[in-house]
């Protein structure tokens, strides 16, 4: 569960749905061994090739776009888990719908991991087609002329800040810093930052990874930063706190996953709230009582983004992800997962979102914020320089 990516029981209402909506070392190992085959990409209208193709009517329409990426009949991911906003349910899915396997390599990779992968398999056809990041990984990979244009036939329905101009990523789901307790080993569960500090809590909270990794920890970081009088500017204070706690004890240097926390290694963990919440019902019947919230003292919610990797070896096949994706039942299959599509409020005006999974949803107060571009390089900056040396 690395998903080193920058992966409560409570229910969100739909103000805060409709705000949330809008506003490595061993993949870069790999030789160049297992180059891609030189083959001739399918041509659509006009004669667009599918490695140039920006849009769906670049291939004459959704029909022949299913008949290219089928005559692929493959399609690389990497960074998936099963468990992660219900990726597992949405490969079987996909792979139900049309004549495409999918090959999942390294699940619990991070994004930085993803984008290693890009550049270190270029010309494979081993190489990552679709890739799912962290929003700075999105936005760096963009800047690093790494991603494919393409709008999605859901492209206007997408709000503007959710996604990059060109195409070359947008958000796809999103959810909310919370916190996760196995109330069958901790009496009473924590429910703010303020209380993770208590003493009865020594040795038991963790995050999901490195927050110079990983997007779920650097979140959690974020949170404990609005937690203790920082900004989006100033992460610095989470920093902080993180290194208070490690002090005091209550922290410790262990990834948390589904396995560590049902061994009763990491009783408390520090995740995105679609995460957890999946953790209630992953649990059921195995002697852990996962309680959830979100903490009122640093709410911080934040997407993830899809890019297709502009060298991908089925390039017909990573558009049609895309477009399964963003279709509605793409969506709703992440909506299932407890994660918020970012089509919600597009989809529950229309009447297409599932409204029995809409119900589920973790409860939050309040309206989020997000960081600005700028915010989050320096945010990454700052953990770079000072995160290690607040928590060793």
């Amino acid at each position: 569960m690395h998903r080193a990516r920058p992966r409560p029981r409570t229910r969100a209402t739909g103000r805060a749905v409709a705000a949330l909506a809008l506003s490595t070392a061993a993949l870069t190992a790999l030789t160049a061994c297992g180059a891609a085959p030189e083959e001739e990409a399918a041509t659509g209208v006009n004669g667009v090739k599918s490695t140039e193709a920006a849009s769906v009517a670049d291939f004459g329409g959704m029909e022949k776009l299913v008949a290219a990426a089928e005559k692929e009949g493959e399609l690389n991911v990497i960074a998936l888990p099963p468990d992660w906003a219900n990726y597992g349910e949405i490969i079987k899915a996909f792979q139900a719908k049309y004549k495409v396997r999918i090959k999942s390599e390294t699940p619990d990779a991070s994004s930085s991991d993803e984008i290693a992968a890009v550049k270190s398999r270029k010309g494979q056809k081993r190489a990552p087609d679709v890739l799912d990041l962290g929003i700075a990984f999105a936005r760096s990979g963009a800047a690093e002329n790494l991603f494919a244009p393409y709008k999605v036939t859901a492209w206007d329905k997408i709000p503007d800040s959710q996604k990059d101009a060109d195409g070359r990523w947008y958000n796809d789901y999103g959810g909310y810093v919370s916190i996760g307790c196995d109330a069958a080993r901790i009496t009473t569960c924590p429910e703010t930052f303020a209380d993770l500090l208590k003493p009865e809590y020594k040795g038991k909270v963790a995050l999901n990874g490195n927050p110079t990794k990983s997007g779920s920890a650097f979140g959690g970081v974020y949170a404990a930063s609005l937690a203790n009088k920082g900004s989006f500017g100033d992460i610095q204070p989470g920093i902080d706190f993180f290194g208070k706690l490690k002090k005091s004890g209550n922290f410790i240097p262990v990834e948390s996953t589904p396995a560590t926390v049902e061994k009763g290694e990491t009783p408390i963990s520090i995740d995105w709230d679609y995460l957890n919440a999946g953790y209630a019902d992953q649990f059921k019947g195995k002697g852990v009582d996962w309680k959830v919230s979100v903490p009122a003292d640093g709410v911080y919610a934040q997407f993830y983004s899809q890019a297709i990797n502009k060298d991908a070896p089925h390039p017909a096949a990573a558009r049609l992800w895309m477009e399964y994706l963003y279709s509605a039942e793409g969506q709703n299959l992440w909506l299932k997962g407890y994660a918020r599509p970012v089509l919600l409020p597009a989809m529950t005006e229309d009447g297409t979102a599932d409204k029995t999974f809409v119900a589920k949803l973790p409860e939050v107060e309040g309206t989020p914020a997000f960081p600005s571009s700028d915010e989050l390089d320096k945010a990454n900056a700052t953990l770079a320089e000072n995160w290690d040396k607040a928590v060793s």
